[in-house]
């Protein structure tokens, strides 16, 4: 999704601000891994690789908490394939970007029998934004990060990024913090901050766009990057109620799949309410009356 695929970009971009965030090591040396050992059942497209001399740094973006293999066993997996090729210390860290009232954002280990994995786990509305604020690498994850005037907040995202200096920078930083922001603010408020001309021109928006219309493509779909990003959240939410309730009907299915992309975010809110399948069609139908 789109924001998986930018905070890949702005992490492996800026590979060193990263691990000077996260590992308080102030290195040039920092290499960005492929992951092409992970096996593809457990696949992450936001997996985040970077080499530190003889440590590495693994890094999950994730907006919300609900994974299929769970998280914990995933990095429990990620860590022993990690391990196993590189045979060095490895430091994993999962990045929560939308607030939730869900407990499964505090979990940090994978536990079974004598089985024990621990990893960090960063929420980041509990972060404080003056460090995010300072650097440009980070400047796209500021709007996230703990305020009482979040509004306020993303005036002073949108003022750091008015004076990066250099063009390409500038144009990069813009549409990634437009787009994140867009977990936390409506868009109205996002395009009133913001110039939009930054974020077309940015080599972000263009990726993602590719990736939406090849998505697109591939699904016999013309609409390109919103259907790719609509079809892509409703695959997400109809994977979480079929854990949760069983299998849901193809009707079920297909209405899901009709709603847009504000109406798929307020689904994924309220399904954490459901006790049943039926509040799901209470639900529907509620939207459609609306």
């Amino acid at each position: 999704m789109a924001y998986d695929n930018t905070c890949k970009y702005l992490a492996e971009t800026y590979a060193a601000n990263f691990v000077r965030w996260l590992l308080a090591v102030d290195s040039a040396n920092v290499r960005v891994l492929k992951p092409e050992i992970i096996p593809e059942p457990i696949r992450s497209d936001a997996l985040i690789l970077l080499q530190i001399n003889n440590k590495i740094l693994h890094l999950e973006f994730q907006t919300l908490p609900y994974s299929d293999p769970p998280i914990p066993y995933r990095m429990l997996k990620y860590w022993t394939l990690l391990y196993g090729k590189y045979w060095c210390d490895i430091e994993q860290v999962v990045i929560f970007l939308k607030e939730t009232t869900s407990e499964l954002v505090f979990e940090d280990k994978f536990e079974h029998h004598n089985t024990r994995h621990s990893y960090r786990v960063i929420r980041l509305w509990e972060e404080d934004p003056a460090q995010f604020l300072r650097d440009p690498a980070l400047l796209p994850l500021a709007s996230l990060t703990r305020s009482n005037q979040p509004r306020t907040l993303l005036e002073q995202v949108a003022r750091q990024v008015a004076i990066l200096e250099e063009p390409a920078q500038q144009q990069n930083i813009a549409a990634a913090a437009e787009i994140l922001a867009g977990l936390r603010f409506e868009q109205t408020l996002i395009r009133q901050l913001f110039r939009e001309e930054l974020m077309k021109e940015s080599v972000v928006y263009q990726d993602i766009l590719q990736k939406g219309i090849a998505q697109g493509q591939q699904q016999g779909l013309q609409q390109g990057l919103l259907q790719g990003l609509q079809q892509g959240e409703a695959l997400v939410i109809i994977r979480l109620l079929t854990r949760r309730f069983g299998i849901l009907t193809r009707d079920l299915e297909q209405r899901i799949h009709t709603l847009s992309i504000t109406q798929l975010e307020a689904l994924i809110d309220a399904q954490l309410d459901f006790s049943s399948v039926e509040d799901l069609v209470t639900w529907l139908e509620g939207e459609v009356a609306v």
